[in-house]
Formats: C-alpha cells, sequence, structure tokens
C-alpha cells in the first residue's frame, strides 16, 4: 500500500467557476484520488480556497459585503458545488485560516534567516482614479512579446511570458479602466529567487517523467530571456497575511501583506493541519504527509493543475520549500493541462459565457459532466465542449451501453428468474473469451490511470461497457432462453456479476451512478477485479438484486439548442 498525496490548485474566491476551472484541476485530481482509494492505497487528498489579494477585495465590494464575510459565504458556496460534483477531498481549506497565516509568516521568516529576503525599494503603478497602488495583475495593457491586448501586469496568459506591470503597452487600471497612471516609490520584500535557480535546475532534470507540457513551461519560465528573477512577496493591500517575522512585526512592512502568490501555495500544506485540528489529531497526523523527517519521504506527491499555474508550482513554491532549508516534501509529479474551450470560443468568466458549475447541476447530474469532461480532458492540447459532442457522449456512452446493459439484464433477469441471481448453468467459450477481454482490458486501465493518462482510461473504461453488451449481443440469452434455460441462466448470472464489477470500475468517473448499480445489485462488495474470474462469482446463485431505474436519461435536440441559447453568454 502507498501513501498518496494529492492537491488541486485552489479556485480563487471570487464567483463560481466555470467548467473548464473544473477539468483543469479538481475534477481530474479527484479522479485519481478515487481510483487510488480503490486501489487500497492510502490518500490524503486537499484543496482549499484562494482567499486574499485585490480580486477578493472587489468582489467583496461589488457585493457590498465585508471581505471576510464575503469569503465565508463564498467559500461555503464551492464547498457545496464541490460536493455537488462529488468531489472528494479529505479536507476544503481557507488560504485564510489561522493556520495559513502562520505558515506563512513561518516560511517568510526561514527564508530571510538564510539570507533568502531582501527589502526592495521598487517602484510600482498607483492609480489616481482608483486612489490605491494597483497589483500587478490589475494593470493591463497590450504585452510586449506578443501583442495580446488584454495581458495583466503579472504574466501574459496568451503567451505565459513573466510581465512587469511597466513592460505592458498602453497600460491601464483593471478596476476603473483609467489610464490615469502614476508610478511611486514603495518598499516591499523580494525572494531572492535567482539564488536559487541551481537548485531549482537540478531538480526539475530530476523529473523525468513528467508531462512535456509541465516541463516545457518550467524550463521556459526558468531560463527565458534573463531567466528566474526575484520577485516580490508582500503587497500594499489590507486583505491577506500580514507581514510578520514569525510572531513579530517586521520593521519597515506595516500595513502590508504577503503576496497572494507567496501564501496561497502555502495553502496547501496548512491546509493538512486544517484537516487534523479539526479532528482534534496531533500535529504528527499531518505532518507524516509534509515533512520528510517525519515519515513523509515515502510519500507520492501528485498536484493537478491548469498550465497557467505551471510556472509558480514549479518554481516559486518550490523556491519557497527548498530556500526554507527545512525538509518540506516537495512535488513529485505535476499533471497539468491545456485550456478547455467553449462552443467556438472561450469560457469567459466576465462575458458569463460557457458553462458554471451551479447552472450545470441545475440542469444534469453531476455524472453526465464528469463523463463528458474527463473523456475530452485538455490534456495533450486544448480541447472545446460543443452542446452536440455533449449531447452524443452522454447518449451513446452513458445511455447506450452502460445504461443500456444494465436495464436489460436487470429487467431479463426479473423476467425469467425472479429477483434473484439464478443458479443453473455452467460457464462456457463465450464466458472464457469475455473474461480474457476483460482481464486485459482492466489491466491497460489500471495502467493509463496509474499514468494518469485520462482520456486513455476513459476509452479503456467505456471499452469494457462495450465488451459486456457485445457478451449479451452474441449470447441472446432471450434466445437461448427458448431452448436451454440453464444456458440462459449462466449468461445472466455472469452479467449481474458484471453490474457489480461495472460498478467498481466505473466509480472513479461517475460516483453516483456506480453506487447506484451497485444498490442495485444488493452489495456493499467494492473490490477491486484483480481476478476477473473471482470477480463475476462475487454474486453467488441466490442473491437478491433489484431492477434499477433508468440510469441515464438521454439528451434531447430540443434540451441541447435550449441550453445551447442559454448559456451562450451573460450569467442569469
Amino acid at each position: 500500500m502507498a501513501r498518496i498525496l494529492i492537491t488541486s490548485a485552489i479556485p480563487y474566491i471570487n464567483g463560481i467557476k466555470h467548467l473548464g476551472n473544473l477539468v483543469g484541476s479538481q475534477l481530474p485530481a479527484d479522479l485519481y484520488a478515487r481510483f487510488m482509494r480503490a486501489r487500497n492505497h492510502e490518500v490524503l487528498f486537499l484543496c482549499a480556497t484562494d482567499e486574499h489579494g485585490t480580486p477578493a477585495e472587489l468582489a467583496a465590494a461589488k457585493a457590498g459585503k465585508p471581505v471576510a464575510e464575503y469569503c465565508a459565504e463564498m467559500w461555503q458556496v464551492q464547498k457545496d458545488l464541490s460536493d455537488g460534483f462529488r468531489l472528494s477531498f479529505d479536507k476544503f481549506g481557507r488560504s485564510s485560516s489561522p493556520q495559513n497565516h502562520a505558515l506563512t509568516q513561518h516560511f517568510a521568516g526561514r527564508l530571510a534567516d538564510n539570507g533568502l529576503i531582501e527589502e526592495v525599494t521598487e517602484k510600482q503603478v498607483y492609480s489616481n482614479t482608483d486612489g490605491r497602488f494597483l497589483p500587478d495583475r490589475y494593470i493591463e495593457g497590450t504585452c510586449p512579446n506578443c501583442g495580446y491586448e488584454r495581458a495583466r501586469g503579472d504574466q501574459c496568459e496568451n503567451c505565459t511570458k513573466q510581465l512587469d506591470p511597466t513592460d505592458l503597452i498602453e497600460p491601464r487600471s483593471a478596476i476603473s479602466g483609467s489610464t490615469d497612471l502614476e508610478v511611486r516609490e514603495t518598499k516591499h520584500l523580494y525572494l531572492k529567487q535567482r539564488s536559487l535557480r541551481q537548485d531549482l535546475s537540478d531538480w526539475i532534470d530530476t523529473k523525468t517523467d513528467w508531462p512535456i507540457l509541465t516541463t516545457s513551461i518550467a524550463k521556459k519560465w526558468l531560463n527565458d530571456g534573463d531567466g528566474l528573477q526575484d520577485r516580490g512577496i508582500t503587497r500594499d493591500l489590507d486583505w491577506g497575511v500580514p507581514v510578520k517575522r514569525g510572531d513579530e512585526p517586521w520593521p519597515g512592512m506595516e500595513g502590508k501583506v504577503f503576496y497572494v502568490w507567496f501564501d496561497a501555495p502555502i495553502e496547501y500544506i496548512a491546509c493538512a493541519k486544517e484537516w487534523t485540528d479539526d479532528a482534534g489529531r496531533p500535529d504528527a497526523d499531518w505532518e507524516r504527509w509534509w515533512r520528510t523527517d517525519k515519515g513523509a519521504d515515502d510519500v507520492r506527491y501528485v498536484q493537478f493543475m491548469g498550465k497557467d499555474n505551471v510556472p509558480f508550482h514549479t518554481l516559486s513554491f518550490p523556491a519557497t520549500i527548498i530556500g526554507s532549508g527545512e525538509p518540506w516534501k516537495l512535488v513529485d509529479y505535476i499533471k497539468s493541462f491545456n485550456y478547455l474551450n467553449y462552443d467556438g470560443g472561450q469560457f469567459s468568466t466576465s462575458q458569463g459565457r460557457g458553462v458554471f458549475m451551479d447552472q450545470a447541476l441545475s440542469i444534469l447530474p453531476a455524472d453526465y459532466w464528469r463523463w463528458w469532461l474527463l473523456s475530452h480532458a485538455p490534456e495533450n492540447s486544448d480541447s472545446e465542449f460543443t452542446w452536440e459532442n455533449f449531447q452524443s457522449s452522454v447518449n451513446k456512452d452513458l445511455a447506450d451501453v452502460l445504461g443500456n446493459f444494465v436495464s436489460r439484464v436487470t429487467k431479463f433477469a426479473r423476467s425469467k428468474f425472479g429477483e434473484t441471481v439464478p443458479q443453473a448453468g455452467e460457464f462456457g467459450p463465450d464466458e472464457t473469451a469475455l473474461i480474457e477481454t476483460l482481464t486485459t482490458r482492466i489491466h491497460a486501465y489500471e495502467a493509463h490511470m496509474e499514468a494518469m493518462e485520462i482520456r486513455k482510461a476513459a476509452g479503456e473504461l467505456r471499452a469494457i461497457w462495450v465488451a459486456g453488451n457485445e457478451y449479451l449481443q452474441s449470447t441472446a440469452p432471450w434466445t437461448a432462453f427458448k431452448t436451454d434455460p440453464d444456458r440462459a441462466a449462466a449468461i445472466i448470472r455472469l452479467s449481474l456479476n458484471l453490474i457489480r464489477l461495472y460498478s467498481v470500475l466505473s466509480a472513479p468517473f461517475i460516483p453516483d451512478a456506480a453506487a447506484r448499480m451497485l444498490s442495485a445489485m444488493n452489495t456493499l462488495d467494492t473490490r477491486w477485479p484483480d481476478d476477473v474470474p473471482a470477480a463475476l462469482t462475487a454474486l453467488p446463485p441466490g442473491h437478491e438484486f433489484s431492477v434499477p431505474d433508468v440510469m441515464f436519461q438521454k439528451i434531447t435536440d430540443e434540451q441541447r439548442e435550449d441550453w445551447q441559447a442559454r448559456f451562450a453568454g451573460i450569467r442569469d
């Protein structure tokens, strides 16, 4: 049994996320966590809300609420939606937690002790219209590298180049749109990342199994232009982790907070302490996951994120960990994703274009969305959500293949043998062939899941469902029953057991449907089918079952057209 630590990129607190956000981090992380638990590994799956910085302040102001109150409310909204999508976090924490405050201040103190923090008097953009310094990401303009007209002052989303606000062409306030900007002096703390460049480069070179997308982005940021730069870790804001050195005020930094990019990834660690504190458990219980001197040396740590988050997780957060000089666990594998586009364009939070998590759950159950998003995950390139493709995938994969198999088997079994697994009949060549096919495909499915090849895993799972349908069609128990009832009984006995097997294999992708299949088979047996012949006899003759309601309703053309029009832009 392995110990596996899984974190998903933490979402901003300022609003409900769209499906592109979901498939870029949290959902595939949940898939992997569920699979690893099913294989009896010890898993700790953590996520949280990212609550600091200007986005939270602005969203709270727009809502007319104190920022702390707004963040608390939106944490609950995001928690409820994650529950709705059946995201199986062991802890869904908050970056505003006391645990994260203390740990962020601790790391800053350690970095300072090691000579890696420098006080810099810098020139920062001040908006006269807004009456405030503008954080980098709240200055927009044209990227000098690629010409993208809505580049932010910290990074161009189009070409991913790291920027400073003064690099932008025709900069403007993202808050008010004002161009009445001026540069003023202010003091800030900088993390001397350049001093850690070789350590980071050597560490990245050891990660030979990382996806090409992850490695290429990391090395581009490490080596592009002047290479890795020192970076400010404080900001002139009211909301955030106060700048302290441990418990003591940091001279000259009064009234400032740590920059959100610095404190947010530290929340991965703090979240684990939230988890144990909630249960009244000792610190040793979370430290065994995060400190290599407390047992974390045998933990495999896997992170999931969109490609725009890769630079901070491959460079800046590791720089914090390495620079602390303490025995913290570094990530072993980063699974990064490209973008999911929407119906001929892009998802847009500002324009309300696309399907958002709350809207998705209001029209269809979570499994419909989980299946489509995971089976079309943007792993090797950007992918696109279209309503036609969504309808086709749900109808063909879920309704026609899996749902149809469960319905045909259980209804026929009830009509001919009653609601118990039939006893008569022996397995023959057809069953032997099916078992060989299933054994081969299950091994392939396991290999894809372990390698986090999500689309390939989904394809293999669908092929496993198809194998059952092909078996049922070729053996035709409804025909066999007329002349050889015992043969029909053997076919149905295996097929009912196959429903239980499908439940176990499908649970990481479609947990609600899997639970319904297991319930219909009247069993709590979720043992993984390491031995396929044994798995297909788990439900013995005489075992009771029931016929479930329709597993998956088909999406009609009228529904598809209605949804396509409703989610074209501007949220309700």
